[in-house]
């Protein structure tokens, strides 16, 4: 089918970034907006705007009939669900097609399949990719969840088979610790994600988290090579880089082909991401999970690669084949992405929403920065923090650190707190430099204080 008209079902950056590569394939746009998002800038950008609900999420972005009437009212062809809110929603996915409407992203079925954690993990076992020792599938009991962490030891990671983003986990270094933790983790579960289901999970000591991406048209499927999400605070994701410094030639090809045999297992059509986490010390990697949409993050790739991503995944909701063959992806320099948000490191990330009073933005070769700022705009208060992301590129990964430190020095956001200066710090950190980082690294680096000077934030808040 071809897509003459969408509807853009998300807001803030990766609204303004679906509406961009929509314009460049010459297709109209329609953003769904809250009523506390009548002023954001995809609102001013799009072909034409309908509000769906109050501020809340739940009766706006989340709200799968008033984001339907919405786009039937707007007799558009095809829905872009972005990240976040309903993109990794089967019911929303099934709700679409039965309406006649292509929706952007993989199918149902595959967004059900790849969603349960524990599911997801036997898709990867028969794909033969390496998963990390833990349950087969969900423990159905405290004692069956005993005697399994008896003998793959501790510590021991407790996760919602439904949960995602980082939410639902909790780990357990002693007996004790997991006896009461495992009946809190499947209540937080239930809470969470209407599923109190549970899996298990050996922690990997001094991981990196490393993912691929991929790209199907539900018959082929390719990767478009690693990112590293290492530098992360609570199981958030703050720093993404491409490519990973850590892998061999030989192990990047092998976990490449990995999330390809993975995709192809389940006829993948889209854009996602599998997810690894990388033993730094065995060089072993396991899979973790599939995230079945866009990423934040998908620009690093895109900045090394030269693939437009969330072009590729409107072509191919659109019924098109991969537009580039395995062969033709190559690796082109280093990219760095810095998750810009509104929130003050100098007060332990209390989030600060506010107006923006004055917005200077870097220009130069290799400097992006997708966001959803101007100035004058008042960030609200009611959704994530996120206000850009800040992404460089250079042939290096050394000339990428040093434009990204001139690129952070040049971006001037007034009016409200950033972690701009939580960047800043750590592009000029000797540690980041020299590559050592794993996931807990960050929250470490900010308990013991920065390695090189300025010693605290606040004296570059």
């Amino acid at each position: 089918m071809t897509i003459r008209s969408l509807l853009v079902a998300n807001r803030g950056e990766i609204a303004v970034r679906i509406v961009q590569a929509a314009r460049a394939l010459g297709i109209r746009t329609v953003q769904a907006h809250s009523a506390a998002d009548r002023d954001m800038l995809a609102v001013k950008l799009a072909d034409a705007a309908v509000e769906i609900g109050p501020p809340s999420a739940m009766k706006s972005y989340l709200n799968i009939d008033a984001v339907l009437k919405a786009a039937l009212e707007a007799g558009v062809d095809a829905v872009h669900p972005g990240y976040g809110f309903l993109s990794e929603n089967a019911a929303f996915a099934e709700a679409v097609e039965k309406a006649g409407l292509v929706f952007i992203g993989p199918s149902a079925e595959a967004i059900r399949l790849l969603g349960d954690k524990v599911e997801a993990r036997k898709v990867a076992q028969r794909a033969g990719v390496p998963t990390v020792p833990g349950s087969d599938g969900r423990v159905e009991s405290l004692d069956a969840a005993r005697a399994l962490v008896e003998s793959i030891g501790f510590p021991v990671m407790i996760k919602a088979a439904a949960g995602g983003g980082g939410r639902g986990i909790r780990i357990a270094e002693t007996m004790e610790d997991f006896e009461r933790h495992f009946p809190q983790a499947s209540a937080e579960a239930l809470a969470a994600f209407g599923d109190g289901g549970l899996y298990l999970e050996k922690v990997i000591a001094r991981a990196r988290h490393v993912e691929v991406q991929i790209l199907g048209d539900g018959k082929d499927a390719i990767h478009c090579f690693e990112r590293e999400c290492s530098l992360q605070r609570r199981r958030q994701k703050v720093w993404e880089e491409a490519p990973s410094q850590a892998l061999s030639e030989a192990v990047r090809k092998a976990l490449c082909d990995s999330a390809v045999a993975l995709a192809r297992e389940v006829g993948y059509r889209g854009a996602g991401t599998v997810e690894y986490l990388y033993d730094d010390i065995e060089g072993r990697f396991y899979f973790i999970e599939v995230n079945t949409r866009i990423q934040v993050e998908h620009p690093v790739t895109e900045m090394i690669t030269g693939i437009d991503l969330v072009q590729e995944m409107i072509r191919i909701a659109g019924g098109a084949k991969l537009s580039v063959r395995q062969e033709d992806v190559k690796v082109r320099g280093h990219a760095i992405e810095c998750r810009i948000n509104a929130e003050d490191p100098a007060k332990g990330f209390m989030p600060a929403p506010g107006t923006v009073t004055r917005l200077i933005v870097p220009e130069g070769e290799g400097i992006r920065f997708d966001t959803m700022l101007y100035e004058g705009y008042t960030v609200p208060p009611f959704y994530d923090s996120l206000l850009g992301k800040l992404i460089v590129h250079a042939e290096t990964r050394e000339a990428c650190l040093a434009r990204l430190g001139q690129a952070l020095d040049g971006l001037v956001i007034e009016g409200l707190a950033t972690t701009i200066p939580l960047h800043a710090a750590l592009a000029r950190d000797a540690a980041v430099a020299g590559g050592a980082v794993h996931t807990r690294f960050l929250e470490q680096w900010l308990e013991t204080g920065l390695s090189t000077p300025p010693a605290t934030l606040k004296e570059i808040a």
